[in-house]
């Protein structure tokens, strides 16, 4: 176990605050709830950010940018969206040393003031479908700060599509929510499901609200994307209307979705061990690092001329890859380093390497001496990236594993109040609850009801909490 990180088994939240100090991933900011996200952990946003812009694209989707500042009024305009968002706004009374005539809100989310600027913007069916994403940062005042997870201000994209019927924006939403799922275990790979929310925990002011839920590694879940069908609740706010073919006006259907740097604690939660990050090679910033481990005998130049050689190799074929060449620390000090970031590859040239012509991997999601292997030098530009894609497929397996593992069945509220105490993880369950019954389940259990899965058996059974026959299971756990 790498020194300065808590054992997770023994107490995950402080072994998740430990991987976050040592990796150098974010550091608290002067303002309480804050953070300050420090190079490594932004560049592994900056692989988030150009992964799901890259499909945003390939979806029609443009980028825009709306301001930080919203006028209160707009936040008012729509009654189910400002009573779910009041408690978390900050609000701005004053500015150039005047009180303002209007307060400003600092932007908790853009559905408000991009649906003032679609009113605008769209007159006729000819003006849709709408598609524009948002990269930008939001400000929700938060009581229970955790890095990643949980901050006043986090950064995220939000898109945000005008549609002319209500088919084709239910399709629009879930057509995201496949992307969300498919960025989730084909990139960070986390397995997770895809599921509709229920009226009590949906996003203010959506008629359905998606997601897709994750496990963590101590078994609670996180939410990890969400996708919304607002109907044309934002549209008869702000009067989007749009002409038909039949000279007839319409309401625009809407959607909204997102996700957000708390895909950074997931996969920090997912993957991460006792020794650290271990980060699925299609996210980490660095994919290969190569450490030069220098002997007697005049070894040395040749070992840093083939170490040279082998960076530039990989770089040129876009592996990234970071030669180390710190003067002043031993080879295990770096090792260590490059450890707890969670680099998928650790190559090691040293004197014995250079007499057998090959070089020695250590591949981070295989610790110890069983998981190294050597391969010759001339052979590495072609093996690499086969290792690479090998490693990417192991540990998404390894999470659907520990997921399964921990997903149980249960038919009972007595058994699952019992069990959740004593087994986090996903309980499917049968379910006809409302939000009475929800509010029970947390108050008593600290569990909600996860999601509403989007695959269904079409069976049938008994709610665990009111009795009544139902085709619907539902996936409850607690979560962050």
């Amino acid at each position: 176990m790498a020194r300065n990180i808590t054992n997770p088994e023994k107490d995950f939240a402080r072994w998740y605050q430990d991987v976050i100090r040592e990796a150098e991933l974010a550091d608290s900011a002067p303002v309480r709830g804050c953070m300050i996200i420090r190079p490594y952990g932004y560049a592994i946003w900056e692989r988030i950010k150009e992964d799901l812009d890259r499909r945003f694209k390939e979806t029609g989707h443009s980028n825009a940018y709306f301001p930080l500042f919203i006028p209160q009024s707009f936040i008012n305009k729509e009654a189910e969206h400002v009573e779910g968002f009041a408690p978390e706004l900050a609000v701005v009374t004053h500015g150039g040393g005047k009180e303002l005539d209007e307060p400003l809100v600092v932007r908790p989310t853009s559905e408000t003031i991009i649906n003032h600027m679609f009113s605008k913007w769209i007159n006729s069916y000819r003006d849709l479908p709408m598609l524009l994403n948002q990269w930008a940062n939001v400000v929700r005042w938060e009581m229970r700060p955790r890095a990643f997870l949980r901050t006043t201000e986090f950064l995220w994209q939000e898109g945000h599509t005008a549609h002319a019927t209500e088919e084709e924006a239910r399709t629009e939403a879930l057509r995201m929510l496949k992307v969300y799922t498919k960025f989730a275990e084909e990139v960070a790979a986390i397995p997770v499901i895809p599921g509709r929310k229920t009226e009590r925990e949906k996003f203010a002011g959506a008629v359905d609200s998606y997601t897709i839920e994750a496990m963590m590694g101590n078994g609670w879940a996180l939410q990890s994307g969400t996708s919304h069908y607002l109907g044309t609740n934002f549209a008869k706010a702000f009067n989007t209307v749009y002409l038909d073919g039949n000279n007839r006006q319409q309401y625009v259907h809407q959607t909204s979705w997102g996700v957000s740097t708390r895909l950074v604690g997931g996969v920090i939660m997912v993957h991460g061990d006792e020794n650290g990050l271990r980060l699925p090679p299609k996210l980490a910033p660095v994919q290969v690092v190569i450490v030069p481990i220098p002997g007697g005998n005049g070894e040395e130049s040749r070992i840093m001329e083939i170490s040279r050689r082998i960076r530039d190799e990989l770089l040129s074929m876009n592996v990234r890859t970071e030669l180390d060449l710190r003067e002043g620390v031993s080879p295990g000090f770096k090792f260590n380093h490059w450890e707890i970031r969670g680099v998928p590859v650790r190559m090691e040239i040293g004197p014995r390497d250079l007499e057998n012509g090959v070089v020695t991997l250590s591949p981070r999601n295989r610790p110890g001496r069983e998981g190294k292997s050597t391969i010759p030098i001339d052979s590495v530009a072609e093996k690499i990236p086969e290792i690479l894609q090998r490693i990417q497929r192991e540990m998404l397996r390894e999470a659907r594993e520990k997921m399964e593992s921990r997903t149980y069945e249960v038919k009972d509220f007595g058994e699952f109040k019992a069990s959740i105490a004593e087994k986090p993880g996903f309980y499917d369950a049968w379910w006809d609850g409302g939000p009475e019954e929800e509010a029970r389940l947390q108050e008593e259990t600290k569990a909600t009801v996860r999601c509403i899965p989007l695959e269904q058996s079409g069976e049938t059974g008994k709610c665990i909490m009111t009795g009544r026959k139902t085709n619907t299971k539902v996936i409850l756990a607690r979560a962050y």
